[in-house]
């Protein structure tokens, strides 16, 4: 993204794992039961052609099911969806029901 070579880097790690999940959340919950994350899912900021990046809303529903029972209740995260242009609409709609509550769209 912005001109960065990420060429040499294991795609798997370009998107957030739980564990970088549940540290954001171990990290800010103290400070305010407020707060939203935004999650690496395939979500890039810019055009891209198609089929540079693959968009993955699934992880969000993963995060969610799996460190819920974690923190004692169902869908805890509240996410941004970061760099949404151009996203399929059945994909946005997968996301905001998996947590999104805010969406940053191309506005030129």
């Amino acid at each position: 993204e912005d001109g960065v070579d990420n060429s040499g880097v294991s795609k798997e790690k370009l998107y957030s794992t739980p564990e970088d999940v549940f540290a954001v959340y171990e990290g800010l919950q103290p400070i305010s039961e407020r707060f939203m994350i935004a999650a690496a899912f395939g979500n890039v900021h810019g055009v891209y052609k198609p089929g540079n990046v693959k968009l993955q809303p699934e992880l969000l529903d993963a995060f969610q099911k799996n460190l819920g029972p974690k923190v004692g209740y169902d869908k805890p995260f509240f996410f941004v969806f970061h760099g949404g242009s151009g996203s399929e609409k059945s994909d946005i709609s997968f996301a905001v029901d998996s947590g999104v509550v805010k969406m940053n769209v191309d506005t030129d």
